[in-house]
């Protein structure tokens, strides 16, 4: 059984929910069919469906004896991490076709790299791909003669979005399957030593690339535990990989191993199986809690704060960021890897990985460990590791003992006793804050503000050699209804160099930092967004502003008659309508919700 606290929080969004997961409930069971989907339509339908197929798949899904799995891809080459899902259907349909069943490509999924983007036009279209890809997997499934799917995705919006997607068609049994991080090469401390060398113009574009190369170098996720390898563990520890897939590394004979064996259960678990499993009824308030919980004991990305927030709702949960900052009061920190320590995430799976994470966090009461999974009832198999016998896959039992303690403790001996996750109000608004890799004296800043409307007018001040002293930067007009709420990631460096020369410095934004953001105070996320009239918007120059950590707290520190008279500033939007595909996302601009309430437009 959790301990209380978590027990609370899960009980109250249980009963916060009723009706709305009720009524989630009734739609999935309408739209679960008695033995195979497709056996209720059409001749010309159903021929329609495998006029393609060899003639051994046509003659099996002729009858409806046999379930037919769907393929759901974000494959593409110019993705690391996604490049190595060009082998996963042939892998698949095989081993699909030896367990008794039919797979069958149903669709793709677009999958940018916010890596590419960052600092970019284009990544004012990053977020909105996480709704893109939910639409686009929809119409992948629409066509409704699937028994189960088996989702492919890695990266940071993509995994968010195909869950989404796989939550309305919450009748259908979906397992994911992830593809593993590339063999860690330049080091993370290294790689931002480099980077602030490049920010400060003490080395050149030739060393900053060769680095860069250095550190992105192969097929696989990127190393650093940001947004992209906190969708692993969440999918991991909310029973929706198979025990022990999320960081097995690409191209090997374990991990096709685990992607046969993903094929192969996905069968078991259709209405034809024996045990029956359709990823909504999964996706209750359990397994959203086990996800939160994963999140704070590891340090994840702040993306997820918005992500799942918006997949829960997709499930018929209402998730508040006030739920993660009770549970990250009584989460322990039992992870360091990049950006809150210097470990990458190879060195975390060796370490023990998200099975000693998961042995631990049982072990203490800090999980529901029945909630059901892809594997079966319970996750207790989750704090197994997979292994070859021979050619023959295999699940060991771990202790919750890690094998390096600098990178993975138990909860006796934490990081930390928190989750290292505030949320910050005042009458700034409300904030997400990532404190677990921020040193104590960084938690409270107390200085005047220096407003910038973007990160280029803050990184052209920079290096102009116009900040310096202790201040905030406030950077305004970064929602997601002002500009898609872009990554603001090129900040990072210039902000560390300003740290290290001994400024007190922080910044607040309504906009989002990198999930390998960390040791500068960033209060981001500040809801409302200035588009839609935030106090934020109010703030000028020199206005003190308090950011404390330890009190929970986002302060303008003036009269508040005086703050709240002043009127809202005139912006021109006008240069985020169009370039780059811009103008074809301007319904979303239109119709977003706030980022606390999962910055989506399905609301």
């Amino acid at each position: 059984m959790p301990i209380a606290p978590i027990a609370a929080v899960t009980r109250r969004i249980r009963e916060r929910n009723t009706g709305p997961r009720e009524a989630y409930l009734v739609r999935l069971d309408a739209a679960a069919t008695a033995g195979v989907q497709r056996g209720g339509i059409g001749c010309g339908n159903l021929a329609h469906a495998f006029a393609a197929c060899a003639a051994a798949d046509k003659a099996d899904l002729k009858g409806t004896e046999k379930p037919n799995i769907a393929v759901v891809s974000a494959y593409n080459d110019m993705l690391s991490a996604h490049q190595p899902f060009e082998r996963f259907p042939a892998l698949i349909k095989e081993a699909v076709r030896k367990a008794g069943g039919v797979a069958q490509f149903a669709g793709g999924v677009p999958a940018m790299c916010d890596g590419v983007t960052q600092g970019r036009t284009g990544m004012q279209l990053s977020l909105f791909s996480r709704d893109v890809i939910a639409l686009a997997a929809a119409v992948a499934l629409s066509h409704d003669v699937f028994d189960g799917a088996l989702m492919l995705g890695v990266c940071d919006k993509i995994v968010p979005g195909l869950v989404i997607a796989a939550l309305r068609f919450g009748h259908l049994p979906v397992i994911f399957v992830p593809a593993g991080p590339m063999p860690s090469g330049l080091s993370n401390v290294e790689k931002t030593r480099i980077r602030q060398l490049h920010a400060e113009g003490k080395i050149g574009r030739a060393e900053l690339l060769q680095a860069e190369m250095q550190s992105y170098h192969a097929p696989g996720t990127c190393t650093f535990y940001g947004t992209a390898n906190s969708n692993q563990m969440l999918m991991e520890i909310m029973g929706l990989h198979l025990p022990g897939a999320s960081f097995v590394n690409p191209n090997t004979e374990l991990r096709d191993a685990l992607t046969a064996a993903a094929a192969r259960r996905v069968l078991a678990i259709t209405a034809l199986g024996n045990e029956f499993s359709p990823i909504g009824r999964l996706m209750d308030e359990r397994a959203v809690v086990n996800g939160m919980v994963g999140l704070l004991a590891t340090g994840g990305s702040t993306n997820h704060t918005i992500h799942l927030v918006a997949m829960a709702a997709a499930a018929g949960h209402r998730v508040t960021w006030q739920d993660f900052a009770d549970l990250s009061e009584h989460v322990p920190l039992l992870a360091r890897i990049y950006p809150n320590g210097s470990a990458d995430v190879n060195q975390f799976h060796r370490a023990g990985g998200t099975a000693v994470l998961i042995a631990s966090l049982l072990d203490h009461g800090l999980l529901h460990e029945d909630a059901k999974t892809v594997w079966g009832e319970g996750l207790l198999p989750y704090r197994t590791c997979p292994v070859l016998e021979g050619s023959a896959l295999a699940w060991r039992s771990v202790s919750s003992a890690s094998a390096d303690e600098t990178v993975l403790r138990t909860a006796e001996r934490p990081f930390s006793p928190d989750g290292g996750l505030r949320i910050l109000t005042g009458n700034l608004g409300r904030a997400v804050i990532k404190t677990s890799a921020l040193k104590p004296e960084h938690q409270v800043i107390e200085a005047p503000a220096r407003v910038f409307r973007d990160q280029e007018e803050f990184l052209s001040a920079f290096k102009a050699g116009g900040l310096a002293g202790d201040f905030v930067a406030v950077i305004q007009y970064q929602g997601p209804k002002a500009n898609g709420m872009p990554e603001l990631h090129k900040l990072t460096p210039a902000l560390g160099v300003l740290q290290d020369r001994g400024f007190r410095v922080a910044l607040v934004t309504d906009g989002r930092m990198s999930g390998a953001s960390g040791k500068v105070p960033a209060a981001i996320h500040v809801s409302p967004e200035c588009a839609a009239g935030g106090a934020l918007a109010r703030v000028r120059d020199g206005d003190p502003i308090r950011l404390d950590c330890r009190a929970g707290r986002l302060d303008v520190l003036l009269d508040a008659a005086t703050f709240s008279s002043r009127l809202l500033p005139e912006v021109d939007l006008s240069e985020n309508e169009a370039g780059l595909g811009r103008e074809l996302f301007a319904p979303f601009r239109r119709a977003v919700n706030g980022a606390d309430e999962g910055a989506t437009i399905f609301a």
